[in-house]
């Protein structure tokens, strides 16, 4: 695995040095870890004068909490970008599914597809595969590329790849000594942990308390569902998301697997009507990867989402029937 990803990532950094026009995807709904990652290596081609342009499918905007690792512009939007890229850099998105109404770059593109993943259900879509499974974040894979290619990592850069790694490690309660001292190195270079912590997991809106009060209100749990670990779930519709950003939606999750009665736990985002985003995250028992992956979805071990067309109460019936078929 280590001399795969290794000569990937030589292959990688071939490519990108001589490139002149360079797009990079992140998911939709995009969180620090692939946005970060993305605008690290953006940045870097950016100072040595490459056309760099770094995009998601949806939503329409770029989250608030994220806007401030876009230093140098970065970010356009989904109509800006062409229809046959160049070349194509994929960030911390396990199927061409995630990629939203951007998935069909991936067939158009001119040249290489290079997808830089830590995902164990990627798919391996595209030309090329820098993909590290046991990495905590996509970010760290960022970085390697990022010494690969010989960059000076100062602050800037530093900052997007913190802002990744920080987030999905869950402020490194699940980080490994080598990350911790990965943290270490880009702190080195000036990075404020709390102007960058602050604003991705610790500051919501006043109007957050009063969704997450009409949320959790109606949050059920049943300890009978996986196997008898126990389910909690919460419902989060259009009209309960109306006057919140993503990002307050998307952390309602971290709220919900607090219930200690359950082992998983799972949050239903309306994006449209009759059409769901599911969060899952488990304690240590369920791997809701295989759970989200027999609904349509992927990601981790402990933390997977999958999207679903139907009423909750359906939602949440095929959730169910997909944990009782997947052993702990």
């Amino acid at each position: 695995m280590a001399d795969d990803l290794s000569t990937t990532i030589a292959e990688a950094a071939r490519l990108l040095a001589d490139a002149r026009d360079v797009t990079l995807f992140g998911h939709i709904n995009p969180d620090a870890d692939t946005l970060g990652s993305a605008l690290a290596v953006g940045l870097a081609l950016h100072r040595r004068g490459v056309v760099v342009r770094v995009a998601f499918g949806e939503p329409e905007d770029v989250p608030e909490s994220l806007k401030a690792l876009d230093t140098a512009g970065l970010l356009v939007h989904r109509d800006d970008v062409p229809q046959e890229p160049e070349l194509l850099v994929v960030m911390d998105t396990g199927s061409l599914q995630r990629l939203g109404p951007l998935a069909d770059r991936v067939e158009r593109a001119k040249g290489p597809v290079i997808v830089i993943d830590h995902h164990v259900s990627n798919t391996r879509y595209g030309t090329l595969h820098c993909i590290d499974e046991h990495a905590e974040a996509t970010a760290l894979i960022a970085l390697r590329l990022l010494d690969e290619m010989g960059v000076e990592v100062d602050e800037p850069i530093a900052r997007c790849i913190y802002a990744g790694l920080v987030t999905d490690t869950g402020g490194f309660r699940k980080a490994g000594p080598a990350a911790h001292e990965t943290a270490a190195r880009l702190l080195q270079t000036g990075v404020d942990a709390y102007s960058v912590t602050r604003p991705l997991m610790d500051a919501h809106p006043f109007a957050y308390l009063g969704m997450l009060s009409r949320v959790l209100a109606k949050a059920e749990l049943d300890e009978r569902a996986a196997g008898g670990l126990g389910l909690v779930h919460a419902v989060v519709g259009m009209d309960d998301a109306r006057d919140v950003r993503s990002e307050e939606v998307e952390s309602v999750i971290d709220v919900v697997r607090s219930a200690s009665e359950a082992e998983v736990a799972a949050v239903l985002k309306e994006l449209r009507p009759g059409f769901w985003s599911v969060s899952l995250r488990a304690v240590s028992q369920v791997d809701v990867r295989e759970v989200a992956q027999a609904l349509g979805g992927g990601g981790h071990r402990l933390a997977a989402g999958f999207t679903f067309d139907g009423a909750a109460e359906q939602v949440v019936a095929a959730l169910k029937g997909a944990l009782e078929r997947v052993e702990s």
